[in-house]
């Protein structure tokens, strides 16, 4: 048997402003962007994003979902509860962090040597923590 995760769900305040953060800061690639209209949401839109070099029938992508209430409002940059949530993997960590700098992504920490890689962890448009990492 062979599974993978295909999709994340990354609840964002709007759909716009999520595809500009990350295809503009992040350097990921716009993969789909659909209307998906229903009664409750008219405004729904099937909004996927990847990083760029990512297979698309193979590698994680992120479903950008725009909140729809209350509840999802107050998860926005806060779906893991602080925690890192997204590991984003590189071949060039010094490469993407000057890169991601230059283009005004906030970093909470400088780059670090760990036994697995070079990390340091930066955050969202909306506030959720990643790591860019590049594993040895």
């Amino acid at each position: 048997m062979t599974q993978s995760i295909a999709t994340v769900s990354l609840v964002v305040g709007d759909y716009d402003e999520a595809i500009g953060y990350y295809t503009g800061a992040l350097g990921f690639r716009l993969v789909e962007d659909r209307p998906q209209p229903t009664l409750a949401q008219p405004d729904k839109r099937w909004v996927l994003v990847a990083p760029l070099g990512a297979d698309t029938t193979g590698a994680c992508q992120l479903l950008l979902a725009k909140a729809k209430n209350a509840a999802e409002l107050a998860a926005v940059g806060n779906q893991t509860g602080g925690r890192v949530f997204l590991f984003l993997h590189t071949d060039d960590f010094h490469r993407d962090h000057r890169a991601f700098r230059e283009r005004g992504v906030e970093f909470l920490e400088a780059p670090r040597e760990e036994d697995y890689g070079t990390v340091a962890v930066f955050r969202d448009l909306y506030g959720n923590k990643w790591d860019l990492l590049q594993l040895k």
